[in-house]
């Protein structure tokens, strides 16, 4: 009876065990399973949730007045869908100087970030409110002028640096794909930025890289 009964016990304990295992291995699936959703989720348009983004210290927040001029008018984003990237189109000017333009009396454009020629970063409006940079994509998306040392349109290696890592942030926020950052030049032809337009490689290139570096945030 003892031999019996411990052979009764034993299965028990390999029945307990072979359960335990299909437990933890359910478990495990569905928690890499959720990752994966989380991971392939669809980007959240509704820019209600850029009120609580904590902007990172590598950026100088130094918002342009309300009202200043036709340009910060305090006007909400309607979505949230994409990155447009500009050139200032004024060689060998500063971040501040382009601030301080942007500020000034009765000018009608702005961008919410400025991107320097030491790779300095200043942003000029919080992230929800529309800038006044990119004609009919101003509704959805977040506007960045970039500094350059001369007529080519070239940035200085800090400046792209600094550009990279700030679009980077901004898609691992935002949860923009590569196709969600675009050229003032996709919105309306124009030919901004230069040089990431007439180097459709140097383009591409710049956008793989901001892919690589999101996956720092």
């Amino acid at each position: 009876m003892k031999t019996y009964h411990a052979k009764i016990s034993s299965k028990v304990v390999v029945r307990r065990r072979i359960a335990a295992a299909i437990v933890l291995t359910l478990v495990v699936a569905v928690i890499v399973l959720l990752t994966l959703l989380l991971k392939a989720s669809p980007r959240n348009s509704d820019p209600e949730y850029l009120h609580e983004v904590q902007i990172p210290n590598w950026i100088s927040v130094q918002y342009i007045d309300m009202d200043a001029g036709n340009a910060r008018n305090g006007a909400l984003l309607e979505e949230i869908n994409g990155i447009v990237v500009h050139y200032v189109a004024n060689p060998g000017t500063s971040a501040e100087r382009n601030r301080s333009y942007f500020n000034n009396k009765g000018t009608t454009v702005f961008a919410h970030f400025i991107v320097g020629l030491e790779g300095e970063i200043i942003q000029c409006a919080p992230l929800y409110e529309r800038s006044a940079a990119s004609n009919n994509r101003n509704i959805d998306t977040i506007s960045i002028e970039v500094c350059h040392p001369d007529e080519s349109g070239i940035f200085t290696q800090p400046t792209y640096d600094a550009l990279v890592r700030l679009c980077a942030w901004l898609s691992a926020e935002c949860n923009f794909k590569q196709d969600d950052i675009i050229r003032h030049y996709d919105v309306t032809g124009k030919l901004c930025p230069k040089y990431f337009v007439e180097h459709e490689d140097a383009w591409k290139q710049f956008k793989t890289a901001v892919m690589k570096e999101k996956k720092q945030f």
